[in-house]
């Protein structure tokens, strides 16, 4: 099993797998008579192949217990795919770049700080939504169109956060108060 340890998401680390989405990193400007600063195109949006549009979804998704333990990947090769907290959710990001196959060795981890989403870059290997904490709420922005743009790549991972990380319950944890 690749065992991982999630760092703190940055715009650098993140930039082979696409964007990081945060406001407090990137520049604006005045919109709306100057009452609304503008964050223009904090991402790219990618949708490849035919009759492809972008679409705008809510995904709602229950916590996740640590360790958190993957037995696979997935990919979209068709199309960039956006997670935006709706709510300040902290959440866990697990990546690796493009390809047919994932090389243990390229497979990265961090974790959010709640105000920040995060664009995967069509065909970025990546894990399923990992929220922390609480129920979170997520905007979405993906592809839909005709044609297969999901793919998933078996790999046992196991991701921790760095001691003092967060206060939430361990998988074990979790059982003694059920």
């Amino acid at each position: 099993m690749l065992e991982l340890e999630a760092q703190p998401l940055t715009p650098e680390a993140f930039a082979p797998f696409g964007e990081v989405i945060d406001t407090r990193t990137s520049d604006y400007f005045h919109i709306n008579a100057g009452r609304t600063r503008r964050y223009h195109d904090l991402a790219r949006v990618e949708t490849l192949g035919e009759q492809a549009r972008a679409l705008i979804s809510i995904f709602v998704s229950q916590p996740v217990t640590l360790p958190l333990e993957l037995p696979f990947l997935e990919r979209h090769p068709q199309g960039s795919q956006a997670f935006v907290p709706m709510h300040e959710e902290r959440f866990i990001v697990v990546v690796a770049p493009p390809g047919e196959t994932i090389a243990p060795d390229s497979v990265r981890a961090f974790v959010t700080d709640g105000r920040q989403g995060v664009n995967y870059a069509a065909g970025t290997w990546h894990a399923i939504q990992s929220v922390l904490e609480r129920e979170g709420e997520f905007l979405v922005v993906d592809r839909g169109g005709e044609g297969n743009n999901c793919d998933e790549y078996p790999i046992d991972i196991r991701v921790t956060l760095p001691q003092g990380e967060t206060d939430m319950p361990t998988e074990s944890e979790q059982e003694k108060t059920s």
